[in-house]
């Protein structure tokens, strides 16, 4: 090879190699769908950077909020299947229907939904089959303890309004398990149903014309994306009320009692990081809370004349003072 063959070749090499490392595909970054807007998706990408997930590095979220507008979940499921992501992330059991019915190959991890059995969402929790799996709040099956205890913390109640969104299946279980722990404790059952956000005045003009002894609360997504605004009317019809979410007390209710939904959204992280390196969900259990907290707001007992029993305080998991 003479020398100007060879400096011909080494400038034709030198200048090939750049190209080829132009043309090497970049790491795919994996993309979870985070379908109706709640508080808590933070708690989900804390679990996840907790995991070594680092936003916009090796994942990358596309979020579908419905902002209270339930009715547009079919297509905003619709969408995230379209742009092909790889999991999709569901709170309550709307958002986890609509993604189901959406598709039967992305992986979809629930989170706080109601009983899945009952609604159809998997097919066992231990194997729950097909492409969906994730945690459960266990809403329904606590009704009758959590009437039990605003019994305790209020002897008299006779009469207890239940705000529901008969939209929501898990809600229709609910508002049937209820009524039977109603009859069981001598209580009287008021339905308040409220499905979309302006039918959150009527339902309030009711309970002010009917004037039930307490106001007993749901997770429902929708009614959580609106919880202060129901805390607000209850704190100024003076009406005490029970909540299914810890942090709905935390907030300015009165008493709560059921499964941390922060801690369930971080528990999710799990599930997530299991499918995108090859998991199948429907060999992953359905998890059920293990830990409930019993949460007590002595603030909101003093501004409404409360005075809560001692044998009811020295159980309580958190007290606001």
């Amino acid at each position: 090879m003479n020398r100007r063959m060879f400096l011909c070749g080494l400038t034709l090499g030198t200048l090939s190699a750049p190209l080829a490392a132009e043309a090497q595909p970049a790491t795919k970054i994996p993309r979870v769908g985070l379908l109706d807007y709640v508080p808590f998706w933070e708690p989900l990408r804390q679990g996840l950077r907790g995991l070594g997930y680092v936003e916009g590095q090796n994942i990358a979220f596309v979020y579908q909020p419905t902002a209270g507008r339930r009715e547009r979940l079919p297509d905003l499921a619709a969408e995230l299947v379209r742009l092909k992501v790889e999991v999709i992330v569901t709170y309550g059991t709307p958002a986890t229907v609509a993604a189901k019915q959406a598709t039967t190959t992305i992986p979809i991890v629930m989170v706080g939904t109601g009983d899945p059995l009952r609604s159809g969402l998997v097919a066992s929790l231990g194997r729950p089959g097909a492409n969906v799996t994730g945690n459960t709040i266990l809403g329904a099956e606590l009704s009758a303890k959590r009437l039990e205890l605003l019994k305790e913390a209020l002897p008299k109640v006779s009469r207890v309004a239940f705000l529901w969104n008969p939209t929501n299946p898990a809600q229709v279980v609910h508002f049937e398990d209820i009524q039977v722990g109603a009859r069981a404790l001598g209580v009287t059952l008021q339905s308040v149903k409220v499905s979309s956000p302006n039918e959150f005045d009527s339902a309030f003009a009711a309970l002010t014309r009917e004037r039930p002894d307490a106001l007993y609360m749901t997770a429902d997504s929708m009614h959580q994306l609106h919880v202060g605004r129901i805390i607000d009317f209850v704190a100024k019809s003076r009406l005490p009320a029970m909540y299914q979410v810890p942090e709905n007390a935390v907030a300015g209710g009165l008493m709560a009692y059921g499964a941390s939904l922060p801690e369930l959204f971080r528990r999710a992280a799990l599930y997530v990081d299991k499918i995108l390196k090859g998991a199948k969900p429907g060999d992953l259990p359905v998890e059920q809370p293990t830990k409930f907290e019993l949460v007590i707001n002595l603030k909101t007992a003093k501004a409404l004349g409360l005075t809560i029993p001692h044998s009811l305080l020295v159980r309580a998991d958190q007290i606001i003072e």
